[in-house]
């Protein structure tokens, strides 16, 4: 009797439980292909996804033509005193930023020196009066001797001539004491104008030389100036415009954007900078709160005329693209289109627009990032 032997063979095995595997592999890739596909379509269905949007309507009114620079304020007038005489400053009668006003009393320089020049010259007025006044009653007598042939007609001129030179130092005397009352006079220094005073250049004890040292700087600055300087290119409308009346210069200072200033435009410079193709411009202030100041920096608006019957949108709702700019627009669908537009001067965040939409249209100010042509949008509640 024989046992019967069974070698398994576990190689074959392993290569049976391959292919069952390969198989299962083969019937689940149908059901993988279909998922894949689906997966690749998912992105398409956001095309009809509705995006959320703020809207305002364009609107129709009177629009100011307006050219914005900055400026610089500027005195709009600046005298600075100096001395007439030689002297020692004795004293200074105000405090240095001070208001002062026309005649007001601003220093004075020891007068004891030309008080005495004074004195000295009235001396010599006296001296060579008393002079000539006898040199005159000479004259006439020698003058009826001379006709009687007492004397001679040489000892008549001498005489004469002499009464006629001490009368010319008489005169030259009154001059000289015409002179030192100036001086003196000089020695007490009164504001030229009203204004306001800077910083006390020389204190006083110091000496003071004629025209040669600079004591303080007076400004005016009621009225002020601001001066602006605009493109060249709106000069013929400055011009046209300004023919027909004074034009309207508003000057904001910063950080009191709802203060401004209102001014009117004075001046207008003779020649255009060719170095930077702008025009000087002035405009002055009543300046009564003084807000402005010498020196600050503004921002002036100039308004030339008003633009009537203008179509505005807020200046946001305005896109710019590669062919330029463009605003969408929300139709009766709820759907947008995009409309090129033409665009003018902005003014108090409002853009004219010249051309692409007309009053009444309503157009997204908020949200423009996901729209294209043809979606679909939602109005955010308050947006109109």
């Amino acid at each position: 009797m024989f046992r019967r032997v069974v070698h398994y063979n576990w190689l074959d095995a392993g290569r049976g439980l391959t292919l069952a595997v390969i198989a299962m592999g083969v019937a689940f890739l149908p059901a993988c292909g279909d998922k894949t596909k689906q997966s690749a379509a998912a992105p398409a269905q956001p095309m009809a996804m509705t995006v959320p949007v703020t809207v305002a309507t364009a609107t129709q009114k009177t629009v100011p033509v307006e050219v914005g620079a900055i400026g610089t304020v500027e005195a709009y007038s600046t005298v600075t005193v100096k001395s007439q005489i030689d002297g020692a400053l004795q004293k200074a009668y105000f405090t240095q930023g001070e208001d002062v006003k026309k005649g007001q009393l601003l220093y004075t320089i020891d007068r004891s020196p030309f008080e005495v020049a004074l004195h000295q010259a009235e001396a010599n007025l006296a001296r060579d009066s008393a002079q000539a006044k006898n040199a005159q009653v000479q004259s006439d007598r020698y003058a009826t001797l001379e006709q009687q042939g007492v004397v001679s007609k040489d000892q008549y001129d001498t005489f004469r001539t002499n009464a006629a030179a001490l009368d010319a130092t008489v005169r030259a005397d009154q001059a000289t004491i015409e002179n030192a009352k100036i001086n003196l006079g000089y020695c007490s220094i009164y504001s030229p104008m009203d204004g306001r005073t800077g910083s006390l250049l020389v204190q006083p004890g110091n000496l003071v030389k004629n025209n040669d040292t600079s004591l303080v700087v007076i400004n005016q600055i009621t009225p002020i100036y601001v001066d602006f300087s605009v493109p060249e290119k709106y000069l013929a409308q400055i011009r046209s415009y300004g023919g027909r009346g004074r034009l309207r210069v508003g000057a904001i200072i910063p950080g009191q954007e709802s203060r401004p200033l209102e001014g009117v435009l004075d001046f207008i410079n003779n020649t255009v900078d060719s170095g930077t193709g702008t025009i000087l411009l002035k405009g002055t202030f009543a300046n009564e709160e003084k807000r402005l100041w010498p020196g600050q920096f503004v921002n002036v608006v100039l308004d030339l005329s008003a633009l009537a019957n203008a179509t505005v949108v807020p200046s946001q709702a305005v896109q710019t693209g590669q062919n330029g700019q463009y605003i969408f627009v929300v139709k009766p669908d709820h759907t947008v289109d995009m409309r090129p537009v033409v665009i003018g001067q902005t003014v108090e965040g409002e853009t004219v627009i010249e051309k692409g939409i007309t009053p009444g249209a309503v157009v997204v100010t908020d949200g423009q990032l996901m729209l294209f042509p043809g979606a679909r949008v939602a109005i955010k509640t308050g947006g109109r």
